[in-house]
């Protein structure tokens, strides 16, 4: 499982940010450059942002086809319901996405599952987001019905959602990334979320292999 790293360490400097912003704001006479918003919603978005929010539209449509699969290969009710509220929560995060990378004149891909389209030294590479499931491992629980599917699901899914964590850290550990709001609170959440869902799934895994 990859480093928790402490986000409330985030948190704290946003509220620093949060706190100059209204400090400056409120000075009488000030310019019409220093009345400008201040913070987190003024401050320009960056590459890492981008490829974050890029990578993950990829990570989440991995995981919304595998949601997508529960019902229809003998998933238990439990394991439904879970998968339902993946695939409910991701693609409403997918279009939030997208229509961030839209407003900010960035390439918007489309909701595939698959890797990652990268341009280096100018040649085009796919690259495999952290804990996406290979093509191998797709077929293996594509194939699977019923309690087996169950375990698989759960395994690649715990494995899917720490993929996520490691995204975020490696977004709040970049140089001046996440400083745009959406970008921020989005990663804030996927952390919070995807960390009480791996807990939620871990149970559900142990209680299937006792």
């Amino acid at each position: 499982m990859p480093p928790v790293r402490p986000l409330a360490l985030v948190l704290l400097a946003a509220g620093v940010v949060a706190c100059a912003a209204r400090t400056n704001s409120g000075r009488p006479g000030a310019s019409a450059i220093a009345e400008r918003p201040i913070g987190i919603p003024s401050l320009p978005h960056t590459e890492a942002d981008a490829h974050f929010m890029t990578g993950m539209i990829h990570h989440h449509a991995q995981a919304v086809l595998m949601g997508k699969w529960a019902p229809t290969h003998g998933a238990s009710a439990e394991l439904q319901r879970l998968a339902e509220r993946i695939v409910v929560a991701q693609n409403d995060e997918i279009a939030l996405m997208q229509n961030w990378l839209r407003d900010r004149s960035e390439p918007v891909p489309s909701s595939t599952p698959g890797p990652m389209k990268m341009k280096m030294n100018g040649m085009e590479h796919e690259m495999l987001m952290p804990g996406m499931l290979t093509d191998a491992q797709l077929h293996q629980l594509d194939l699977a019905r019923g309690e087996e599917f169950d375990r698989l699901f759960l395994t690649f899914m715990i494995r899917h959602h720490e993929g996520a964590l490691t995204m975020v850290n490696d977004l709040f550990g970049s140089p001046g990334a996440a400083q745009d709001e959406v970008v921020f609170r989005f990663a804030s959440d996927v952390y919070a979320d995807q960390t009480t869902e791996i807990d939620r799934m871990q149970q559900m895994l142990t209680a299937r292999t006792r």
